[in-house]
């Protein structure tokens, strides 16, 4: 039976809820490392991931890293109906005998926090914005932060938002069953080059301004005022020579 205590429970999401009833439903011996549930459910590994961080910090999950008789280190993970009351009490026996998991899972729970990235002001809202091209891509608050670091490098080296929302959109798979970790592969992989430094450009030589002849009144080009070539100089110049 599964209690109200975890269906009804004001801080986990409803995937970890979700999660932790299919747990506790499960028989003794079932699999329930991420691999196996990514195999039953739509949910991809980063959410089914988190569900389980979140089942872990509230008491309703364990997982221990062990050394087999082989040498082998796996990830044996224990289910509670109740949740542990309190870190500093020794954990109840499990209620189904652990099954190690095919490979190592790594805490992701114990790693630090990443230190917050930049993001740039149309990242959010071109991510919020891809459900109007197609409404698979609705996404969650938590996804959007998510990726919205991965948008602003696009944006920063010079990608125009209508080309992001096309590499984004284009050719998405059949079934798309997790569409963040679509976005998020696609983000880094198709990530553009910066744009090259433009080309020095060549000073521009205007050309000379009109001035008036003395001899003529003809309109010519030249740094000074004076006559032009085909007057004769002034007299005093010709007495000079």
């Amino acid at each position: 039976m599964v209690g109200n205590h975890l269906l009804q429970h004001r801080e986990l999401s409803a995937t970890a809820i979700g999660v932790g009833a299919y747990i506790q439903s499960l028989p003794e011996g079932a699999p329930v490392g991420i691999r196996a549930l990514t195999d039953r459910f739509v949910e991809g590994e980063i959410r089914i991931s988190a569900a389980l961080r979140e089942l872990e910090q509230h008491g309703y999950l364990e997982r221990r890293r062990e050394r087999l008789e082989s040498g082998r280190v796996v990830t044996r993970t224990y289910s509670y109906n109740k949740p542990l009351t309190t870190p500093d009490e020794p954990p109840p026996p499990p209620e189904r005998e652990p099954v190690p998991d095919p490979e190592p899972e790594p805490q992701r729970a114990a790693d630090p926090e990443p230190t917050p990235q930049p993001v740039h002001p149309g990242a959010t809202a071109l991510l919020a914005g891809l459900r109007r091209h197609d409404p698979r891509l609705l996404l969650a608050e938590r996804d959007v932060q998510r990726l919205a670091p991965g948008v602003s490098a696009w944006l920063e080296r010079g990608a125009d938002p209508e080309a992001i929302g096309l590499a984004l959109t284009t050719n998405l798979p059949e079934p798309l069953r997790s569409p963040a970790s679509v976005l998020a592969y696609r983000l880094k992989a198709l990530l553009p080059p910066h744009l090259p430094a433009a080309p020095a450009s060549r000073p521009i030589r205007r050309p000379d301004p009109f001035q008036t002849c003395d001899g003529c009144d003809r309109a010519f080009r030249s740094p000074h005022p004076g006559r032009c070539r085909d007057c004769p100089p002034p007299p005093e110049v010709r007495a000079a020579a």
